[in-house]
């Protein structure tokens, strides 16, 4: 028999309906809510796509292809050959070589000096904001700019201040034969370090000063009374604390001094053993003109500097949830 719907189970069905039918048009409100939220950023977004992601597809693609501009005929796909090409050259490991020394070198004594600036900025003394900001002077310094001021207002031979500095020297003591290195010849990977290091050293500064400006100065207070002195302080203290801090001005920068390109061109260009990664990748792609083999390098550097970068994230995040949690 068909079943007859009577006026006592209309209103039960009517308040079973109601509430599905309020809880759909809650969901689209809020979908519609968060869009409007989300659209003003799609612009954003979509040109940092295409900014960023489409040229490096753009590379990756190019890096399973035989392109070089000098043979224009022999254009094809590669598949593997430009990989096994940069892993096999002899020149991109020493560029690799280069690149770690360099990285290392420059990493370390920038976090050395930037703990000792950091360790006197934390103390109070007359004219500290103006020592800060002439502290802070050289990170913001254009790279190109820095590294002419060291090749030519340092380091020349004939007027640099290094060379000036020991004629004056062996002047005090009646000698008239003062040692005039040619700084650039005799220690080439050396001059693009110091001058990396001049740049880089700020940039630990702030974020070790950071760090010790976040300390608990209760613990502080608490072992001072205690008769601890500042080495104590310094050594159970304020390392263990400034750990996350090291490790993220490491790794940051690690990613930068990694992808420096402009010290070394200008400074050395490239020669007596100072070519790293992205200078050796320049060579190919606007010496050699082999598109495929210097894309296949790009890509190699870009995934060894997102590794790094991913440790930087997490290091940001730990410190990020250090803080809230407080």
């Amino acid at each position: 028999m068909p079943t007859q719907t009577t006026e006592a189970t209309r209103p039960v069905k009517a308040a079973v309906t109601t509430p599905g039918r309020q809880a759909a048009r809650a969901r689209r409100a809020q979908r519609a809510k968060d869009w409007a939220r989300r659209a003003p950023l799609l612009p954003a977004l979509v040109f940092l796509i295409i900014v960023t992601q489409l040229p490096f597809v753009a590379t990756v693609v190019i890096s399973f292809t035989r392109w070089n501009a000098l043979a224009p005929d022999s254009r094809g796909f590669a598949a593997l050959d430009n990989y096994l090409a940069v892993f096999t050259d002899p020149a991109m490991r020493s560029s690799v070589v280069t690149t770690v020394l360099l990285t290392v070198t420059v990493v370390l004594v920038s976090l050395l000096l930037g703990l000792g600036l950091a360790l006197l900025l934390d103390r109070s003394f007359r004219g500290r904001g103006i020592v800060r900001t002439l502290l802070i002077t050289p990170f913001l310094v254009v790279p190109v700019a820095s590294a002419l001021l060291w090749k030519h207002a340092l380091y020349n031979a004939s007027y640099g201040l290094l060379n000036g500095a020991l004629t004056w020297i062996w002047g005090l003591f009646g000698s008239d034969n003062p040692p005039q290195p040619d700084w650039m010849t005799d220690s080439p990977l050396a001059a693009v370090e110091m001058s990396l290091i001049w740049q880089w050293t700020p940039f630990m500064m702030l974020i070790l000063l950071a760090g010790l400006q976040s300390r608990p100065a209760e613990a502080i207070e608490a072992a001072r009374m205690d008769g601890a002195t500042p080495f104590d302080i310094f050594r159970y203290l304020t390392l263990p604390h400034l750990r996350r801090y090291l490790e993220l001005a490491a790794l940051l920068g690690t990613v930068y001094v990694v992808q420096n390109f402009d010290a070394v061109f200008t400074i050395t260009s490239g020669g007596l053993g100072t070519a790293n990664l992205p200078f050796t990748i320049y060579q190919t792609f606007y010496q050699a003109h082999d598109y495929g083999q210097a894309s296949a390098q790009g890509v190699i550097v870009v995934l060894c500097s997102l590794l790094v970068a991913t440790f930087a994230l997490r290091s940001v995040s730990s410190l990020l949830r250090e803080e809230v949690t407080r």
